[in-house]
């Protein structure tokens, strides 16, 4: 299979992700501008690095988060910015509710401030967007992610703990949390949702993803692997699961791409086969403004 090259960062890529048809595919790197595949846009206005981004259900609007301490709501289709949040540390991930009327942003502990999860209020009238619905402060270690629950009425954060917990997203009580025992030993790096919002998959630096009913937090499948899982993902259209990973990055410029592991491995993401994972895509110029992908 030839493999499709993406230029266009002039440093390391952070994030990436599809709108909701899978007809664009925004990237966000380190060099403030998150972009769109074809060079269809690209969003200037960020001053540090871009960790995430979301989009609307109809593709009009863009939601990004940045080291700058903000987050930016864009027109997708002109670039212009419609709304900056401003926060006092790093926004770490954003996520838009069903209905695109509230985003749920976390934010990185920072100086003297603990990390925290700001619900946020999206309208089209500029005086109302920007409102505050709701802080969750604490626990200590920085939420890595956070997303919506089924219909808007809890919110799922994963972070540093290794603890998966569920929040309800109107009052901010803390509802349930992981069983400690099935749970993931080290930082719990990256989470998706699958695309019917019934489960969502987790991974961490101690080697595992795992997948999980999003209302119970009952544990539905384990994927072991070799190295650090840094990032996940499942396919809107098939039973695949992914898994990248890859050595620290202090060792990167140390040893061979074959030695660090960098690699995306797929699974089923349900059924149980006896050599593990169903193939591998490895990843060269893992440091680099584009992943060079062989299969």
């Amino acid at each position: 299979m030839r493999p499709i090259l993406m230029k266009g960062h002039e440093r390391p890529l952070t994030f990436l992700t599809y709108d909701r048809e899978g007809d664009l595919l925004l990237s966000c790197g380190k060099d403030h501008t998150p972009d769109n595949v074809e060079r269809l846009g690209t969003y200037r206005g960020h001053n540090g690095a871009v960790w995430c981004g979301d989009f609307t259900r109809d593709s009009a609007r863009l939601i990004t988060g940045s080291a700058d301490q903000t987050a930016k709501l864009w027109n997708v289709q002109t670039g212009q910015q419609l709304f900056t949040f401003n926060f006092d540390s790093p926004a770490r991930s954003v996520d838009l509710s069903v209905g695109d009327r509230l985003a749920v942003i976390t934010t990185d502990p920072f100086m003297e401030l603990s990390s925290a999860i700001h619900v946020k209020r999206i309208a089209k009238d500029p005086a109302i967007v920007g409102e505050s619905a709701l802080i969750l402060k604490g626990p200590q270690g920085r939420r890595q992610r956070a997303v919506w629950g089924p219909l808007n009425r809890t919110i799922i954060s994963a972070g540093e703990d290794a603890v998966i917990r569920i929040w309800d997203s109107e009052t901010g009580k803390l509802l349930k949390e992981n069983d400690k025992e099935v749970g993931h030993k080290k930082t719990i790096t990256s989470l998706a949702k699958s695309v019917d919002g019934s489960h969502f998959l987790t991974g961490s630096l101690d080697k595992s993803a795992r997948l999980w009913d999003i209302r119970t937090l009952t544990l539905i499948k384990t994927y072991v692997t070799e190295r650090p899982v840094n990032a996940v993902a499942m396919s809107p259209l098939l039973d695949d699961v992914v898994l990248g990973g890859g050595q620290d990055a202090s060792a990167v410029t140390t040893t061979d791409h074959r030695a660090g592991k960098f690699e995306a491995k797929f699974y089923d993401r349900f059924l149980k086969w006896s050599g593990g994972e169903d193939g591998y895509v490895r990843l060269h110029h893992f440091d680099s403004d584009y992943f060079n992908i062989k299969i």
